[in-house]
């Protein structure tokens, strides 16, 4: 049989798979309130509603809620999804009911470089996925952790400095500038040391665009085969590089801790590999191993995700600040008062800054990271508002939506206020309102939080307290490009620019 012949049989498969989904779904609709979907918009055969989608979801999926509601069901390709619009229905989702939809869709490009979806993020609920975000929230990211590594936070965000003075008077490009500091922290957090001798930077910028590009055999499976966007191939070819590099990695670990005296251990690596040796005899009853593989896995999978976050969020507070003069001026006040002119920012003054803590806050608000939740999957039949959700069915979360909500936030909510986190002071960024959730919530709320706050508020303010800032060629504020590129995360589609002149 051709591969045309093939292509042919698969796309009707695929249609008549699609017609039965539609009439499946309309017959729940006459059977009454107990089979329900959601109201939502008509889609097409086999694409369902893909084309709408256009270059912003999250944008698409606001403007959809105002027609047909909080709690809307759409049609990815073959794949049945939900999209939760407002604070009242993801508490709903992510908290009442959070054990149902505790899992994740299939994703072909983490099935492909995370070994068969070993990481922590994409792996389906399970014992195997319990017990590995336990391993990395106690080893890697508890307060502990995370504080016990400020003096490389200190050398890293000194050299930084230093490097920013040495260009003071002139132009630099800012993102690039914060994407290399926090690519040191993050691999001196997980790996012990930098990585520069691998020049992994472009094999990590590609996984970025990998991973939050729009793959069409994740809603429309029958297609995976074929490849017909170049992706699997890509996908295969930086997983190939992770590889090498992660095996080099774990033969040095290795190596070390034969040559050391005695049983420290200096990283996450080292305590993966003290359980991989621990555990290479002994029966789990909770089928949780640990071998090379599911080291390389929860290693990729932690740098993807807390590297690009950090550097969004940092990237996106400077521009707010440039096209907002007073605020800037206002957080260089409290720094100037707080830390005084002597000295940079320690870690123990974030504490102290108040103003910072709201900007930061709001900068998450108007700018959350992953504006549509990592999707989550619903592992049984459940009715929620009246409305049927089917198993297997993909819930999405648009926080992009809900935290610019008038409803909850006023009729200002598009503007960059940090001012009104002085009323809303009892919000909690920890998951538990849902009115603000740039780090989700419930049981797949991101681990990382403590540790992502730690970082984005000491180079932010690094940044402000040691420099004034400009926009170059005599840019107006109100000039200065703010337009997103959609992703895995939402970062500005152009990089920014801007002069620093050393204050200190």
């Amino acid at each position: 049989m051709s591969p045309w012949t093939i292509t042919v049989l698969l796309v009707v498969l695929g249609g008549l798979w699609s017609l039965a989904a539609h009439l499946q779904d309309a017959s729940r609709a006459r059977q009454g309130d107990h089979h329900r979907l959601p109201p939502g918009p008509r889609g097409l055969p086999i694409l369902g509603n893909l084309l709408m989608l256009g270059d912003f979801p999250h944008h698409t999926f606001r403007q959809l809620a105002k027609k047909y509601g909080p709690i809307m069901y759409i049609r990815l390709g073959l794949v049945r999804t939900m999209v939760v619009s407002s604070p009242q229905v993801a508490k709903l989702f992510l908290n009442t009911h959070d054990l149902v939809f505790a899992s994740r869709p299939y994703n072909m490009v983490m099935h492909i470089i995370a070994y068969g979806n070993k990481g922590i993020a994409f792996s389906p609920y399970g014992p195997y996925w319990r017990n590995v975000r336990k391993l990395c929230t106690i080893q890697l990211l508890s307060a502990a952790k995370v504080d016990s590594l400020k003096h490389m936070r200190k050398e890293e965000v000194g050299l930084f400095v230093r490097l920013l003075k040495d260009h003071s008077g002139v132009v630099v490009d800012v993102s690039a500038k914060v994407g290399s500091l926090i690519e040191d922290m993050t691999y001196w957090l997980l790996i012990g040391s930098k990585v520069d001798r691998f020049n992994l930077k472009p094999v990590v910028q590609e996984a970025f665009i990998l991973i939050g590009a729009f793959n069409l055999a994740d809603y429309i499976p029958c297609l995976g085969s074929f490849d017909l966007q170049g992706l699997t191939r890509r996908m295969k070819a930086i997983g190939k590089v992770f590889d090498e590099f992660l095996e080099k990695i774990i033969d040095e670990h290795i190596q070390d801790a034969k040559n050391r005296q005695n049983n420290h251990k200096d990283d996450f690596i080292d305590v993966m590999l003290l359980l991989m040796k621990e555990s290479q005899n002994a029966t789990d009853e909770q089928g949780y191993m640990i071998d090379r593989t599911n080291i390389k896995a929860i290693i990729l999978d932690i740098l993807v995700a807390a590297m690009d976050t950090s550097i969004v969020t940092v990237e996106w507070a400077l521009s707010e600040l440039l096209r907002h003069p007073k605020v800037l001026e206002k957080l260089q006040e409290e720094l100037r008062d707080k830390v005084g002119m002597d000295r940079v920012v320690e870690e123990e003054d974030l504490v102290k800054l108040n103003y910072l803590d709201m900007v930061v806050k709001e900068v998450m608000r108007l700018h959350p990271v992953a504006p549509l939740l990592a999707p989550r999957e619903s592992m049984e039949d459940i009715t929620i508002n009246g409305y049927h959700i089917p198993k297997k069915s993909r819930v999405i979360i648009n926080a992009w939506a809900i935290q610019r909500d008038p409803i909850v936030w006023s009729d200002n909510a598009e503007e960059f206020l940090p001012e009104r986190f002085i009323d809303n002071n009892n919000i909690d960024i920890r998951r538990r309102d849902y009115q603000f959730i740039p780090f989700g919530s419930g049981r797949r709320g991101c681990p990382g939080i403590h540790l992502g706050l730690v970082v984005v508020k000491l180079v932010l303010a690094q940044m402000v307290h040691c420099f004034d800032w400009e926009l170059p060629n005599g840019m107006s504020p109100d000039d200065l490009d703010m337009t997103e590129k959609f992703g895995l995360t939402v970062a500005r589609a152009s990089h920014l620019l801007a002069i620093p002149t050393y204050r200190l």
